[in-house]
């Protein structure tokens, strides 16, 4: 395992993972096959050996999603994947607040990041301090933390939420607490979106996902009426852009709307690699792309998830007492679980 030789093609590879390029081929371009295969082999050959597992978000590119993840889905999936899995080794294919909610929920495991500095716009719009300074101006009132969050900012939250359960978590932090306002963030187009659901008065950060955020209206106008599409939004996207949507719903809602509607053409209005990965899904549907990529999901690669496992490094650490208040926000959102509504 000390060996630092890339990995190289040779002819048994295409025989050797034969469905998985038929898969590829229809995901990617056809030339960039061949060169994902030397390291997809040696990373799975790398996962027996280590007995890891690997967990990859929705968001990460088809040659990672399909090609050598374990476990695959939106944050809350991984999460509840990574308080259950039997695996003492986990690599998690998405940006660090992940991995360290991965850490948090399976303490006793190691936990590696591809790269550790895959982040996320959102959990860096927010810090511990500011949470504090939220409570202090409004006494009395719940923290709802999404998901992307540092670990910090969760130890400083009453429960988390995801895009899957956050209109629940609202409602039962208001029911709990017996008020008619919630702190919630720091996405403020989702907190706008769940305000619309719950008629409960939220108060928003003015956090913003840089990939949702740049998707206009006229965008998804356009795409409805050149292509004839349905458009799917993600609720971190304006509510402009919402407006337009025939579905808004999480990156887990969105398969199970395709599911249920099967629509012709669809524009999913969220995350590059989202609509790559379930066009594998849904081959009779046509995916319209009008759709941004994230920079940081896309600093995870076949090579240095490769280099991750070969040398176990990039291991993600969270402080005790940090944790153990994050990990409480976590699990009384995993105790809510999933609502997806389609």
């Amino acid at each position: 395992m000390n060996s630092t030789a890339d990995p190289i093609w040779h002819p048994a590879l295409e025989a050797r993972h034969a469905p998985l390029v038929e898969t590829l081929e229809r995901l990617l371009p056809c030339m960039e096959v061949p060169l994902h295969l030397p390291w997809i082999d040696a990373i799975l050959d790398l996962k027996r050996r280590r007995g890891a597992l690997i967990m990859a978000h929705s968001y990460q590119s088809p040659e990672i999603f399909h090609g050598v993840a374990d476990v695959t889905g939106d944050s809350l999936a991984l999460a509840q994947a990574a308080a259950e899995c039997d695996s003492r080794l986990i690599v998690l294919c998405g940006v660090h607040f992940m991995a360290e909610s991965a850490k948090i929920l399976a303490p006793d495991k190691t936990v590696l990041i591809p790269d550790p500095e895959a982040g996320c716009s959102l959990a860096s719009s927010i810090t511990a301090e500011d949470v504090r300074a939220l409570r202090a101006r409004h006494p009395g009132l719940p923290v709802v933390s999404y998901v992307n969050t540092s670990a910090a900012v969760k130890a400083e939250s009453d429960i988390c939420c995801t895009s899957a359960n956050a209109v629940q978590v609202v409602e039962a932090m208001a029911a709990e607490f017996g008020v008619d306002r919630v702190i919630f963030l720091p996405d403020r187009y989702l907190g706008a979106w769940v305000a619309q659901q719950t008629g409960i008065d939220l108060v928003l950060w003015q956090g913003q996902c840089e990939v949702h955020e740049t998707f206009t209206a006229q965008q998804a106008r356009h795409t409805r009426e050149q292509f004839d599409a349905k458009i799917v939004a993600h609720p971190e996207c304006p509510p402009e852009v919402l407006a337009e949507a025939d579905f808004v719903g999480s990156t887990s809602a969105m398969g199970q709307w395709l599911e249920k509607t099967r629509p012709a053409r669809v524009a999913l209005i969220t995350e590059c690699s989202m609509a790559d990965n379930l066009r594998n899904r849904f081959p009779q549907v046509e995916f319209i792309k009008p759709c941004n990529l994230c920079p940081h999901m896309k600093r995870i690669t076949l090579p240095a998830i490769h280099a991750c496992l070969r040398e176990l490094k990039h291991e993600v650490h969270v402080p005790e007492a940090v944790a153990a208040r994050a990990r409480m926000a976590l699990e009384r959102m995993l105790a809510v679980g999933r609502h997806d509504k389609v």
